[in-house]
């Protein structure tokens, strides 16, 4: 089994994560934001999506500026746990409860689960859209996890991603190496290593962007408090035993002294990457013996009997 660097991200710590995070009374504020500036970038896009993915919904937070951007679009809920499906079907509930459409059908949309089945309601076709907000720097396989979302998507159909970039919280990261402590964070992903992962996923035509926020809190307990409900320290190199509170206020000194602006509120960088791109018609190679799965077999089928 390879040896992964101190920065990739541990999988059960992520699982632990993803149980804490399911917890939370909403999607934490940076994630609504995101989403906020995620959404805005489908104004230009011409496609329009019949049906569209929320790939972590409950985290992802953009179920209400998706579906005001595509009103008639049909929209199909996907979560990596048991326990965000959870969350996210305890919102879908309370939402048909709310949509008069729904009352006489006595029907209430329903959060699926990943791995998901083959006889999912758009695994025919594929979707046309799937949007994944906050959920780059969430996976302990990006390359896996976007060979999945590849097979979501139907030909033409278009891929909107987000996550945390390189430079988030290297305030913080300064502080530990300065006090000798371990990885605060893992590696975040950078605007052009994205570009390259969707193209080895299959996608085409990937569009990369990023912006850098300064983001600012009162006291060191307040900033601490809300970095945690972004997540944590998943690093597969981060300290492997519990704190102490000596420790926690040597770190509180430290990030009084290092992180404080001269408005004297502290403040970290949050580094967004945002990530577009198509999904391309099949391109098949002509040798003695070619392979083609079943279901791309389908939808090329289904394209040249609709041309």
């Amino acid at each position: 089994m390879p040896v992964l660097p101190a920065c990739a991200p541990h999988a059960r710590a992520l699982q632990r994560q993803v149980r804490r995070l399911a917890s939370l009374p909403e999607a934490p504020w940076l994630h609504q934001e995101v989403a906020r500036r995620l959404a805005a970038k489908l104004a230009p896009i011409r496609l329009q999506p019949s049906q569209w993915i929320d790939w972590s919904a409950f985290l992802g937070a953009g179920a209400d500026l998706v579906q005001a951007q595509y009103p008639q679009a049909q929209r199909w809920v996907v979560e990596p746990s048991g326990e965000l499906a959870q969350r996210s079907q305890t919102q879908l509930a309370q939402t048909s409860q709310r949509d008069w459409r729904r009352l006489w059908r006595r029907e209430a949309p329903q959060a699926h689960v990943e791995p998901v089945p083959a006889d999912a309601p758009w695994r025919a076709d594929g979707a046309q859209m799937l949007w994944a907000n906050m959920t780059l720097h969430a996976s302990a396989d990006l390359s896996g996890l976007m060979r999945r979302w590849y097979e979501h998507l139907g030909v033409g159909g278009f891929l909107m991603c987000s996550g945390l970039g390189p430079d988030t919280a290297r305030e913080l990261r300064e502080v530990y190496a300065a006090l000798g402590w371990p990885l605060p964070t893992i590696d975040f992903i950078d605007m052009h290593d994205l570009g390259d992962e969707l193209a080895q996923a299959g996608f085409a035509d990937p569009v990369m962007d990023m912006e850098r926020l300064t983001l600012t809190w009162v006291t060191p307990e307040a900033l601490l408090a809300e970095l945690r409900t972004w997540g944590g320290n998943v690093a597969h190199g981060r300290f492997a035993g519990l704190r102490t509170p000596r420790w926690r206020a040597r770190l509180l000194d430290a990030l009084r002294q290092h992180l404080m602006r001269p408005d004297g509120r502290l403040g970290l960088t949050v580094e967004l990457v945002y990530g577009h791109a198509i999904k391309p018609s099949p391109r098949i190679k002509v040798e003695a013996e070619t392979r083609v799965s079943l279901q791309d077999m389908k939808r090329m089928i289904r394209k040249t009997d609709r041309s």
